[in-house]
């Protein structure tokens, strides 16, 4: 199937999701699953392609971990479904309303965006987010993924689409591009005509790609150089457990930590410890050289260092004087995802969340929480790092537009 029939495809079937009831489309979701569940062997089956292929050619180890389904993920990724046919239904939402001086009542009212594309890299469950977000909030949707997670997402598609029939539903709710040709990923970029809006997710090369060659708007799920600020008056324990969380849990996520900015006055009986725990967990450090007076066998850091997104087991670190030298370094380096403060100092902390630029800005909290099942959203879209029309973590409310609905008794504009 051409790109074009594709985009015609959804330009009609987005009329058919947008006027669809919430008990339906909650119905359906549920099924949908459901059906995963079912088919977990098959999606696990072509997921093992997948990664044998990216094994094959060299695939980074964080890169796999980004790409791997196991039983466990597939349950999560049915129960982030199920999660999202249980939120309220934004389609229809009155955001405003008022009356004016002639008569006329104006309503504000929250509507789907139409179709929406996503663009995105060797991640199998964001297939299903995104559907499942698209889906609930009224929207047709078109994939384009990486290559190398193209079986695992065909399998994925299909299962939905399976659903979707058998429900009555146009299966062309949801259609995936299968040709790996980066020509037709340029071209997709541009299908105006029948692309509403356009998100990408993935890298920071991805992005800037999308960003650059899109005519469709675009809202930007960026990358993640995300900090945590240990100040001086730090519990400093906790700032310990904060980082490991923060940069350990998972390595290979946007709201990992990549980048640890210190306050000189703790960094004497901080970083000594801090290298102890870092180096059970094999994370290599790359800090300035305050820092690592403080510290053995570290790497020099390069400024390419303080503005880089690791993915990796490999942390940088800059020592600064003064929470303001913090703030400065923070919003130079920041990609505007999520930053936090480890303090006891609420005045600290308050100046810090108001003069840092970035979506979700923390207070004693790891990075990590920056996410639509943690913030009560259900499964994310991605996290947004602009600042039109969303930002952060984009559940269901982001994927609507509004329009205004007008009622009057005969008003003429004199």
């Amino acid at each position: 199937m051409t790109l074009q029939e594709i985009g015609k495809r959804a330009a009609v079937t987005k009329y058919q999701v947008a006027q669809m009831d919430t008990e339906k489309k909650n119905e359906i979701l549920k099924k949908i699953a459901d059906q995963l569940m079912i088919d977990a062997q098959v999606i696990l089956e072509e997921n093992e392609k997948d990664l044998k292929r990216g094994q094959k050619n060299g695939m980074s180890v964080s890169l796999q971990d980004r790409l791997r389904l196991t039983a466990e993920r597939i349950a999560g990724m049915a129960e982030g479904v199920r999660q999202v046919a249980d939120l309220p239904d934004p389609v229809g939402t009155v955001l405003e309303e008022f009356d004016r001086p002639n008569g006329m009542h104006i309503k504000k009212v929250s509507v789907p965006m139409g179709v929406v594309g996503i663009i995105f890299e060797s991640r199998p469950n964001v297939t299903i987010d995104a559907f499942s977000l698209c889906f609930k909030a009224g929207n047709a949707v078109i994939l384009k993924g990486g290559s190398d997670a193209l079986a695992s997402n065909m399998a994925i598609v299909q299962s939905v689409r399976n659903v979707l029939a058998k429900e009555g539903v146009s299966s062309d709710a949801l259609q995936l591009i299968t040709d790996t040709d980066r020509a037709v990923t340029t071209q997709f970029m541009k299908m105006k005509e029948y692309v509403d809006v356009l998100i990408p997710r993935g890298g920071a090369g991805l992005i800037r790609a999308v960003v650059e060659n899109a005519t469709i708007p675009v809202i930007e799920t960026g990358t993640g150089n995300c900090h945590v600020y240990v100040d001086k008056d730090a519990d400093l324990e906790m700032a310990v457990n904060i980082i490991i969380n923060a940069k350990t849990q998972r390595i290979s996520v946007c709201n990992a930590c990549e980048s640890l900015v210190i306050h000189e006055a703790v960094e004497a009986d901080f970083l000594p410890v801090l290298q102890k725990a870092l180096r059970e967990k094999n994370v290599e450090i790359h800090a300035d050289e305050k820092a690592s007076a403080y510290m053995t066998d570290v790497i020099p850091a390069t400024e390419e260092d303080f503005g880089r997104e690791y993915l990796d087991y490999i942390i940088s670190m800059k020592t600064v004087g003064s929470l303001q030298e913090a703030i400065a370094h923070i919003n130079q380096y920041n990609t505007g995802h999520s930053e936090t403060i480890v303090t006891e100092n609420q005045e600290t902390a308050d100046l810090f969340l108001k003069g840092v630029d970035a979506a979700c800005v923390y207070h004693n909290v790891s990075t990590r929480f920056t996410d639509g099942f943690e913030f009560g959203f259900g499964a994310e879209i991605g996290i947004s790092t602009q600042k039109l029309h969303a930002r952060g973590p984009m559940g269901l409310r982001e994927l609507n537009s509004y329009k205004y609905t007008i009622e009057g008794n005969g008003q003429v504009r004199s």
